[in-house]
């Protein structure tokens, strides 16, 4: 056994038994909080919103949700960040902003600047490493960590303007890995660079064989298509061909459910699948456990978590957060309850509205499931449909016809002076839309009461499109959004839909 990875595993192991920081989550909370406030106390924000004050409160938590407004991103740009990319110091953090997050999420069509600063970094960094010590919980061979972890994200020669630099997080953060990673990362400094991303999987593809991949980290879409290429350039059977110590897959951005069946007609043996939330804003959680599908909520890394119950007391129906809205602390949340997740981080975000939702499926280990977006709801007329409703339906559509389907999108239409759902499935394999359809209404009945209920009543058609997946990603890249954290979005509304519509149509003809 080498002796490089046994003191890695034996590290590791010993490492993961020990508690870094005692105490409940909400303590935890409470710390990080007051944390938070003390560094930023004599910025701007901080002044504007007294935290001086706030810290002396008895209820430091009260007074803060009472005395700070929550802000998505358009607001707290308008009324702060702006200062940030003009330069100016001590805004919402100590010192400059030296670099921002490119992200659009998976609805703006214009990118937004989130602000990262050092302090996030190291906070990404360190949960970064939390989650190598939960590979304690993994049955993985000692040499398998010697062996190579391929990072695939955006670039890592990030853009100048002025005085700071954008980019995609996964560049920033790959660019600024510590020395003693750079032994183990793939697929290295010059390739992390390149900006197009057909030459970047080209660039992969023909050198993979040269490496020892153990561990591959990405999000689901891209990084299927890197192996896919890997597989048809060098005429492989599989990519365990070329990477015979591939064992795990770090995944995050959405659901891998969709992607599992495809994934594993990849590989000539099961691998274990990690799950990891890590946003543009920060690093939130990772799975600890391969026998858990659920993330632990990372409470002292410099991030302090607010829940908004996701329901009409607190967003209206274009998933907008109310002024009445109520955040709730880890302390008051219930479990598999959906919640909007607000964060004030070391960054300079505070009661920041990321448009994510969770639930909790472990209070006692602080473990949640993403379960959608704020504005990626579908409700024309009360059936309340979720993201987590509609890959459970997906998924149940791709079992029971034997086929992978790793991309779909819906919209709501007017139809018959009523509603209907129109899908748009990605499925490269024969298919019959008809029954497709049926049987995804069906699952929908199933799984969600209100969605039948409406189909009773208001939602009165549910329309089917079968197209070949190449169309989402094409799509994509036509945006400038290929590659790095981009995902396709699952609802489309309004000029996004009437674009993507007129899309499909003009390319369907041409496959046709």
């Amino acid at each position: 056994m080498p002796l490089l990875g046994s003191l890695i595993k034996r590290f590791i192991k010993a490492r993961s038994m020990v508690k870094l920081r005692r105490g409940s989550a909400l303590a935890k909370q409470n710390r990080v909080l007051r944390k938070l406030l003390r560094k930023a106390e004599f910025t701007e924000f901080g002044k504007h919103f007294h935290f001086t004050r706030i810290l002396s409160a008895e209820n430091i938590i009260e007074s803060f949700r009472s005395t700070i407004p929550a802000y998505n991103y358009n607001s707290i740009y308008k009324e702060w960040w702006h200062r940030n990319m003009r330069e100016e110091e001590n805004i919402c953090w100590p010192g400059k902003t030296k670099y921002f997050a490119l992200s659009s999420g998976t609805s703006d069509s214009a990118s937004k600047h989130i602000p990262v600063t050092n302090d996030m970094i190291h906070a990404i960094q360190r949960g970064s490493i939390r989650q190598i010590l939960s590979l304690a919980n993994y049955d993985l061979q000692a040499d398998t960590f010697e062996k190579g972890i391929l990072m695939l994200g955006g670039s890592t020669k990030l853009d100048r303007k002025g005085r700071y630099y954008e980019g995609d997080l996964s560049g920033i953060s790959a660019a600024k890995l510590p020395f003693w990673f750079q032994h183990f990362y793939k697929p290295g400094k010059k390739i992390s660079e390149e900006k197009d991303w057909e030459k970047k999987l080209d660039e992969i593809a023909e050198l993979a064989p040269q490496w020892d991949v153990a561990f591959v980290v990405g999000v689901p879409a891209w990084i299927q298509i890197m192996i896919e290429r890997i597989i048809a350039r060098h005429k492989l059977k599989n990519i365990h061909e070329v990477w015979p110590n591939l064992i795990c897959y770090v995944h995050g951005g959405v659901s891998f459910e969709p992607y599992r069946r495809s994934f594993e007609k990849l590989f000539a043996r099961p691998i274990a699948y990690v799950d990891s939330y890590l946003a543009s804003e920060g690093f939130i959680a990772f799975q600890t456990n391969p026998n858990t599908k659920s993330m632990k909520l990372l409470t002292d890394n410099g991030i302090f978590f607010e829940f908004v119950p996701f329901d009409e007391n607190n967003f209206d129906a274009n998933g907008e957060l109310l002024s009445t809205a109520k955040a709730l602390h880890i302390g008051e949340v219930k479990e598999n309850i959906p919640y909007a997740l607000l964060m004030s981080t070391c960054a300079g975000a505070w009661r920041y509205l990321i448009g994510d939702v969770v639930k909790f499926t472990s209070l006692k280990e602080t473990e949640i499931v993403i379960v959608g977006r704020t504005k990626h709801y579908l409700s024309l007329c009360g059936e309340h449909l979720s993201v987590e409703n509609m890959n459970q339906a997906i998924e149940m559509c791709a079992e029971k016809f034997k086929v992978s389907v790793r991309e779909f999108c819906v919209t709501g239409i007017p139809h018959s002076k009523m509603f209907a759902h129109h899908w748009y499935i990605g499925c490269d394999e024969k298919v019959n839309a008809e029954e497709f359809r049926e049987t995804l209404d069906n699952n929908l009945k199933k799984v969600n009461d209100d969605y039948a209920v409406e189909r009773i009543a208001a939602l009165n058609e549910v329309i089917v499109d079968i197209i070949p997946t190449n169309l989402f990603y094409k799509w994509m890249e036509q945006h400038g959004k290929s590659g790095g954290q981009n995902k396709f979005p699952r609802v489309m509304k309004g000029s996004q839909y009437d674009d993507w519509k007129s899309f499909v149509e003009t390319e369907m003809k041409i496959v046709n």
